[in-house]
């Protein structure tokens, strides 16, 4: 095994351990799979590699958790106390049979399986447990992910403290933008992030002039020019004290000089008071849905609803992308541990796209934001 989890970090997924199978309980769950995805790293400290090989962690409500692994793998699972048995498992073996074997007969068993778990993973295990129902794990896992507690938020603020620091240098114009094309502003923006901590870049979104329209535009070839405005949105992952990497999320946008559409700046008024309603909406009791009423409530009294084509915000952690979600229909309410961004925009088809985004944590009395970088509209590279 690699050097170990910390004594805190065993006690806290200890207690992330004991708190999944009471939910297991409730749902009437007898184990789960947690193969792929964020379930596995939240509660053993170990990220699986996507192999066509089976990793699982098989989570029984009363027995010992055992982790399958190929055997070419195990030295890196990290020692972890007891919070699981190590399988590991040769290639002469059947790794979906030593799993199975844990369970023993699937007649009328309630089975979780992890939800990025392969088509064929899932395959196999079915065709070995004939009888078992299946269900997605994050019908057990997602709500008790969404609630970070102290260990989480400081990987979180860690994780944006240094993409802060990443833009701050695009807004000081220290990053050069004008003559360049976003594929190369993207490329910087991605070292820059590894430079400052992350062991990983998810993407790094740079939408030049009408290309900013498009929310998750495909930084290409072209060439950012003089009077334009540009979306830059980026993010990945960083491991803090010795835990598993947590995300980071920010938007900022820069104009190379004077916007050539003046519009531009009277939309990105707009947009900043909206973000700033937004977060201001955050507090313990109220739902994720009213968080998005309040920053679009702004867009649409402007004239832009329609220009707003997105959610205002998605739930962070581990996965870029998780519960709880910022949207209209959403009801749940937000609780102190509750990280999310707040990222309304408003794309003008055509001509420019705008978005402003800083990543909050819910508080005991309010709303904390992670990101500190400037919210002004740039202006660099003229």
């Amino acid at each position: 095994m690699t050097s170990g989890l910390s004594p805190e970090a065993v006690a806290s997924r200890k207690a992330r351990l004991d708190a999944v199978r009471r939910r297991m309980e409730d749902f009437g769950l007898d184990a789960m799979l947690l193969s792929h995805g964020a379930d596995l790293p939240w509660l053993t400290g170990y990220h699986a590699m996507p192999l066509e090989r089976l990793t699982v962690l098989v989570l029984t409500v009363k027995g010992d958790a055992v982790m399958v692994v190929p055997e070419l793998e195990a030295p890196k699972v990290p020692e972890a106390g007891d919070l699981f048995e190590l399988r590991a498992w040769s290639e002469l073996e059947d790794p979906v049979q030593i799993a199975c074997g844990i369970l023993g007969s699937g007649d009328g068993l309630e089975l979780g399986i992890s939800d990025q778990a392969s088509a064929t993973t899932l395959l196999a295990l079915q065709s070995r447990l004939a009888g078992a129902h299946w269900r997605p794990a994050s019908r057990v896992t997602s709500e008790l992910r969404a609630l970070k507690d102290d260990a989480e938020i400081a990987c979180l603020r860690a994780a944006s403290a240094s993409a802060d620091r990443v833009a701050a240098a695009l807004q000081a114009g220290d990053i050069d933008v004008l003559g360049r094309t976003e594929a190369q502003v993207s490329e910087e923006l991605s070292t820059r992030l590894i430079s400052e901590g992350h062991e990983h870049v998810n993407f790094a979104i740079v939408g030049s002039g009408p290309n900013g329209a498009s929310p998750h535009h495909d930084a290409g070839a072209r060439v950012i020019e003089h009077g334009d405005v540009v979306v830059c949105d980026f993010g990945g992952s960083l491991a803090f004290d010795g835990d598993v990497g947590y995300c980071s999320d920010i938007t900022r946008v820069v104009a190379v000089g004077e916007p050539s559409d003046q519009d531009a700046l009277k939309c990105y008024e707009v947009l900043r008071i909206a973000q700033q309603a937004g977060v201001n909406a955050v507090a313990p009791g109220v739902s994720a849905e009213s968080v998005d009423a309040a920053a679009r409530r702004v867009i649409e009294d402007a004239g832009f609803g329609d220009r707003f084509i997105h959610r205002t915000g998605h739930g962070i952690g581990i996965e870029a992308h998780e519960d709880p979600y910022i949207v209209k229909g959403n009801e749940t309410l937000l609780k102190p541990g509750h990280c999310f961004s707040v990222e309304p925009g408003i794309y003008i088809s055509g001509r420019f796209g705008l978005r402003l985004e800083d990543i909050v944590v819910v508080t005991d009395d309010g709303v904390e934001s992670l990101n500190k970088a400037d919210h002004s509209i740039a202006m660099i590279g003229a």
